[in-house]
């Protein structure tokens, strides 16, 4: 072969190789990213033909439905004065996928694979979406937003030992129906000073306050460096970084316990753990609670977000040279995390120091009424041990008996739990407060976090624990 014809035929093989790549690439390689893009009309252009299966609450209660609409089309219906629009979302062919709907496409449209449905097309059988049953408490949530008071904010409930989310409440809410309404639409997603079609349960992202020493109280613990009677000086003032920290309104402990450190929410204590532990430690527990990647949830990837330190938007390692480890040590410094990621450091203590994997979805069943999956409990981590989960367990019992989260008691019941404020300026003073806790303190079935969003005055034991409290009442009776 000459060496011009040689030159042509390797243009050609490699301009063909170019067009069966690029070709591939939506075909093959990006082809379930295409599909599952929330822009791309197409499939659900195709979906609209297809009965999609409901969407159910733990009771069996309907919240999302198919209707028979023109030319063997269906449409999306979901009840009034819904309980959960964030979780549940919505599916409409000119606005797309959200929550629910989107993760579980596929399942609600029928689409078990290639080969089921070269069958269904083969067979001319009419394709049925399968029943998404969730896991999600209808009583329990209404308690959550009556709670609230239409205070901005969320509740996120959890089954400590299978990951089963029971509330995920965020305040303001939207109808669901209305988006099928175009001015609608656009001005939810114009209402940026209100925000209502973020999951504020996932995606957004607050100052933890002290809620966060619970972290620290687990490394603390875990590491062996200290136990809940180890004592450490509590006055306030302390150098931390080369900076003065002072205690809430200043106030002096002197030595004291962990456990009395945890009760009275000692910032002064748990920053010098924090630097005692270092920041190699302290990033190995935040990263073993989930700290610094997405949530495992069963949401869409841009429907939830990582906690951890930020700066300039982007996510920072515990170990960098701008974090101060002492004040990330007590939820201050540039750290900011989820309701959802705080309900499973509380989960994490409540079941013995295991991590598990926060599930939507109790079971998948198709139109016979035989279950296609179900939500076995899966565990992430194994953050600390039994032993320094038991411990942490009863300071934090403390907490809730005697210290800042007294709010939160039931009666008959005991809970753990740890109060959070974190300011956001104190000039006009408007606080975030929080609740993370669990319940019963013995043998701990529910975890809950709670934080109501830019509160005036407000402290996570007056604010937050007493929503904590009437939906943990809820769930325990």
């Amino acid at each position: 072969m000459n060496k011009p014809i040689y030159r042509v035929y390797l243009v050609v093989v490699v301009l063909f190789a170019l067009l069966v790549a690029w070709t591939s690439r939506w075909t093959v390689f990006e082809a379930e990213a295409l599909r599952d893009n929330a822009k791309n009309r197409r499939e659900l252009l195709d979906q609209q033909r297809i009965d999609r299966g409901p969407i159910r609450d733990r009771d069996g209660n309907l919240l999302a439905r198919s209707v028979p609409g023109p030319q063997d089309t269906y449409s999306r219906r979901y009840p009034e004065n819904p309980l959960f629009p964030h979780a549940v979302g919505y599916a409409y062919v000119d606005r797309g996928e959200a929550g629910l709907e989107r993760f579980y496409s596929d399942a609600l449209v029928g689409d078990h694979g290639e080969i089921t449905s070269l069958l269904d097309q083969f067979l001319a059988r009419k394709r049925e979406g399968d029943e998404l049953r969730t896991t999600l408490d209808p009583g329990a949530q209404r308690a959550a937003l009556d709670a609230l008071g239409g205070r901005k904010g969320a509740v996120v409930v959890m089954e400590p030992d299978t990951g089963k989310v029971r509330v995920l409440a965020s305040v303001p809410g939207y109808d669901q129906n209305a988006i099928r309404d175009q001015q609608t639409f656009e001005a939810l997603n114009r209402d940026e000073e209100n925000a209502p079609l973020l999951n504020r349960a996932t995606q957004a992202l607050y100052p933890p306050g002290s809620t966060f020493k619970v972290v620290t109280a687990a490394a603390a613990l875990d590491s062996g460096k200290f136990t809940p009677d180890s004592t450490v000086d509590g006055n306030s003032g302390k150098e931390i970084s080369g900076v003065p920290l002072a205690n809430s309104g200043g106030k002096d402990f002197g030595p004291i316990t962990l456990t009395t450190a945890l009760t009275n929410s000692v910032n002064t204590v748990w920053a010098e753990v924090a630097e005692d532990l270092g920041k190699g430690t302290m990033g190995e527990y935040m990263e073993r609670f989930g700290f610094g990647a997405d949530p495992p949830i069963d949401l869409p990837a841009d429907e939830k977000a990582p906690s951890g330190e930020y700066r300039n938007g982007r996510l920072l390692s515990p170990t960098s040279q701008f974090v101060d480890v002492g004040r990330m040590a007590i939820g201050q410094d540039k750290l900011l995390v989820t309701p959802l990621q705080m309900a499973t450091v509380a989960a994490t203590v409540a079941n013995d120091g295991k991590r598990m994997k926060p599930w939507l979805m109790e079971r998948i069943v198709d139109p016979d009424g035989r279950t296609r999956e179900d939500s076995d409990p899966e565990q992430e981590a194994r953050v600390m041990s039994e032993t320094s989960a038991k411990e942490l367990q009863q300071m934090m019992g403390n907490v809730v008996r005697e210290g800042t989260g007294t709010a939160a008691a039931l009666q008959g019941i005991e809970v753990g739990g740890k109060t959070g404020t974190a300011e956001i300026d104190p000039d006009t003073d408007l606080n975030q407060p929080w609740f993370i806790g669990f319940a019963p303190l013995d043998d701990p079935q529910y975890a809950i976090a709670v934080t109501v969003e830019r509160s005036q005055g407000g402290q996570g034991g007056t604010v937050a624990a007493p929503v904590a409290q009437r939906v943990l009442q809820e769930l325990l009776g």
